[in-house]
């Protein structure tokens, strides 16, 4: 298995790279961040590599880290999920944007991407809500929060809260994070209004 590759950029194709590694050229396809931020061809690069080998032919699939790839694996055990969306996902969004994103329950976030509709995205939210806390970069609390909205397990207040501020127009996962922070510092027991208005100071920020 290769599990890295180091060489001088070949040539660029449409959702690939060609790589240089002492005279053989590895075809390695990347999500189009990985691509844009790679050098001009000539120069040296280095590429994190998943290697898939089918009864068919062997394809090589080419990260800029080992937290990309990571998320290209995790994203692929999700159902409905291949190789073709998990490039599209890591081509729309950042390893920490996606990490955020199921954190907070962001759905509308995952869905941006080209070829994920709503069904997927939902998937992705909640078959690694488990994982994603680990590489997030949101505050435990609020996620946890999030997705306490998310199952309608949120005290009455709170989820009243976030009702109102996503009425004036904010997302659901900004208002639910304004909320926590809000919660947070009013403490327990804190009515509704207290909440709005903390929360609303809180996206002004």
């Amino acid at each position: 298995m290769i599990g890295k590759l180091k060489g001088l950029i070949d040539s660029y194709g449409e959702d690939y790279v060609i790589l240089d590694v002492q005279g053989v050229g590895y075809q390695v396809h990347c999500s189009a961040r990985t691509l844009q931020a790679l050098p001009q061809a000539g120069e040296a690069a280095m590429l994190s590599i998943e290697t898939y080998v089918r009864e068919d032919q062997i394809r090589l699939f080419g990260f800029r880290s080992d937290m990309e790839r990571e998320w290209f694996r995790l994203l692929q055990t999700v159902q409905g999920v291949g190789a073709r969306v998990a490039l599209a996902v890591l081509s729309t969004l950042t390893p920490a944007e996606i990490a955020n994103a199921i954190a907070l329950r962001d759905k509308a976030a995952i869905a941006r991407t080209p070829g994920v509709g709503p069904k997927v995205a939902e998937r992705i939210v909640s078959e690694l809500k488990d994982k994603a806390p680990a590489f997030a970069s949101v505050d435990p609390v609020i996620a946890h929060l999030a997705g306490a909205v998310a199952d309608d397990n949120a005290p009455g207040a709170i989820r009243d809260a976030i009702s109102a501020l996503v009425n004036l127009g904010y997302g659901q996962p900004q208002a639910s994070a304004a909320v926590a922070t809000a919660s947070r510092s009013a403490g327990e027991g804190a009515e509704t209004a207290m909440l709005i208005r903390l929360g609303l100071k809180e996206l002004a920020k």
